[in-house]
């Protein structure tokens, strides 16, 4: 017996449900360039919103999303729950927001929830190793040796986090002029390693190793990590010395669309980590 065309549909609304819950990791989606990802998700069918309602259930003490009272999956196939429900709707509100199709580009703080289930729960350390070698080059070590005028708000933006850094948390780091590679202290990366190994929530370690890679400063990810600085004023502070170029030569269009999706992404990645962190 042939399949009537109401089971023909959904059959087809299954399938669809299957590629959502269970997205194929050879799509490269956790690509760390979000630039990368939306050329690559630009080639790809976006799949159609297919359910009516994204919300949070708990289960045994985690926070699951559910579409139309189904778990997401990861990736890995693993569930989509995370330690708190205000992370875990921040998710959900990513889904809710989806229109007529679901734009993986558009969920930045799904993808980095993924990247935590599927592929730091089982080696957090690694993660933070990398955070920390981000730390021996860190972008806030290397000044310009001119103009003067950017000389001066390099120093009056950034040595306030090199005092912190060297003040709270007992890490001293040498600056140095250019591009020429500076070798910091191994008590300085010492002391800072310490720090970082207060971070056991895969999720918060996920959004930390976001906004250092963002950003390109260990020192500032974990300034926001530790309440020191905003994620806004991370941001800006990350940008002195293209915010330098845009006042002098104007702005790439380009460019800019470039540091709107890594702004997207830094968003998301520092409400992440005050989500993980809320009681």
């Amino acid at each position: 017996m042939r399949p009537t065309g109401t089971k023909i549909i959904n059959q087809r609304a299954v399938t669809m449900r299957n590629d959502l819950f269970n997205m194929d990791k050879k799509q490269d989606l956790s690509d760390p360039d979000p630039v990368r990802r939306a050329q690559i998700q630009s080639k790809m069918p976006l799949p159609k919103r297919f359910y009516k309602e994204a919300a949070v259930a708990e289960h045994e003490g985690m926070f699951a999303v559910e579409l139309d009272g189904r778990a997401v999956k990861t990736p890995a196939r693993q569930t989509l729950a995370l330690p708190t429900r205000a992370a875990a709707q921040l998710i959900a509100d990513e889904f809710s927001a989806q229109e007529k199709e679901i734009d993986p580009a558009q969920m930045p703080a799904t993808r980095l929830a993924n990247t935590a289930i599927d592929g730091i729960v089982d080696d957090p350390q690694a993660v933070l190793e990398d955070v920390l070698r981000f730390a021996s080059s860190d972008m806030l070590c290397y000044r310009a040796g001119s103009p003067e005028r950017l000389v001066k708000r390099q120093t009056e933006l950034w040595d306030p986090l090199i005092d912190w850094a060297a003040s709270d948390l007992g890490a001293r780091f040498a600056l140095a002029e250019g591009v020429m590679h500076v070798e910091q202290p191994r008590e300085a990366l010492g002391a800072f390693s310490v720090h970082l190994g207060q971070f056991n929530d895969p999720f918060a370690i996920a959004a930390l190793h976001t906004i250092t890679t963002l950003t390109g400063s260990a020192i500032m990810a974990l300034a926001v990590a530790k309440g020191e600085i905003s994620g806004d004023e991370a941001w800006r502070l990350a940008h002195v010395d293209e915010d330098w170029t845009i006042e002098h030569w104007g702005e790439d269009a380009e460019a800019a669309a470039r540091r709107a999706l890594r702004e997207r992404e830094m968003t998301a990645a520092v409400k992440m980590l005050e989500a993980v962190s809320a009681s």
